[in-house]
């Protein structure tokens, strides 16, 4: 059974149902994707990327994986060498 109905306008628009915004949290701006799913059409709320996924966007490699100490001490360093006095 269908959630909802939307009808398609001359112009090729359509409305979001009221009870399908409030299901994805769908607001003015909202970004909607539309994927083929063998013979459907899936309309979906655009997620938002991983940090790792932007990283792989620009640099087309995986990001070494660090602990957090390792973290914590490359924050040190930058801090030091941004703030050392000459």
């Amino acid at each position: 059974m269908a959630l909802a109905q939307s009808k398609l306008t001359a112009q090729g628009q359509i409305s979001v149902p009221a009870e399908v915004r409030r299901k994805l949290g769908l607001g003015p701006g909202s970004i909607l994707e539309w994927d083929e799913d063998g013979e459907r059409i899936v309309v979906r709320k655009a997620g938002r990327y991983t940090s790792e996924e932007i990283h792989q966007a620009l640099f087309r490699r995986k990001p070494k994986s660090r602990s957090l100490a390792e973290l914590k001490e490359g924050i040190r360093r930058r801090v030091r060498e941004k703030h050392a006095r000459d």
